[in-house]
């Protein structure tokens, strides 16, 4: 057999990347076992495409091989050992292989980048497009706020403090046509942890205090103006500082603010 012919044929290239039919590459199994130089051969293709690979994709290596093996074992035109094509169009063959192979692990990376980019672009677009929303509602409301405060049938009760903090003030628009009152607190000081305010509704003879809501999320609110829905034939209201929750009867220990609705 003459050795030097039979590797420059290109045929271990091709048992290499997979490429021969089962009967060829036991036929070249047989005489890698016969013929020392030949397997030394193989083992030279070998590295060459480990070291091709791994310059491609450090990290992917042996991934790439198999993913090469695999694409030219799949193709239906097997190159035989008995074809009479010359050895360029061979080489060629699985050179275009390889490289249609890398180029498309390039592009599929590429790919992958573009990919994050793209969901970090998008995560960056629904936060802002989430501020505007919350910038629109701000606005909303501020725009309500002072429609209600500058309405000529809004009545405007001041609520001064009272003994527990003689500096606090508040005031209650109340919208009789809406049956809402409108409390502003923002005079208050931030009631101390697991206390909230409660607004009251104040009959005055005899005394008689209706809860019309809770400001249990004062923390939350930076206007600190309540829309509380308001039913009673209201003469003053009051507010005061209570456990979480809210109590049924007021703490007049802890009445922050109080005025009279005038007449």
């Amino acid at each position: 057999m003459d050795i030097n012919k039979y590797v420059s044929s290109g045929v271990l290239e091709l048992y290499v990347y997979g490429a021969l039919s089962e009967t060829e590459s036991k036929e070249v199994t047989s005489i890698l076992k016969q013929y020392p130089e030949v397997k030394s051969e193989v083992e030279e293709i070998e590295n060459a495409l480990l070291k091709l690979s791994a310059a491609v994709s450090p990290q992917n290596a042996e991934n790439l091989i198999q993913a090469i093996k695999q694409k030219l074992s799949h193709n239906p035109k097997i190159i035989t050992m008995e074809s009479n094509r010359s050895n360029i169009p061979m080489y060629i063959g699985w050179a275009a292989s390889l490289l249609f192979l890398i180029g498309l692990f390039l592009m599929f990376n590429k790919n992958q980048e573009l990919r994050s980019d793209l969901q970090a672009l998008q995560g960056e677009k629904a936060q802002m497009e989430s501020q505007i929303a919350e910038a629109r509602n701000d606005a909303d409301k501020s725009k309500e706020l002072l429609s209600v405060i500058r309405d000529r049938n809004i009545i405007k009760v001041p609520l001064g403090g009272q003994a527990v903090a003689p500096d606090a003030y508040a005031a209650a628009y109340w919208d009789k046509t809406t049956n809402t009152t409108y409390i502003d607190v923002k005079d208050l000081p931030e009631p101390p942890r697991g206390m909230v305010y409660q607004v009251w509704s104040l009959q005055l003879e005899p005394l008689t205090p209706t809860s019309i809501g809770i400001l249990d999320s004062y923390e939350e609110d930076e206007n600190k103006i309540f829309a509380l829905e308001n039913m009673n034939p209201s003469e003053a209201f009051g507010i005061t500082l209570e456990p979480a929750g809210g109590s049924k009867t007021p703490t007049m220990e802890q009445l922050y603010a109080l005025g009279v609705v005038s007449s």
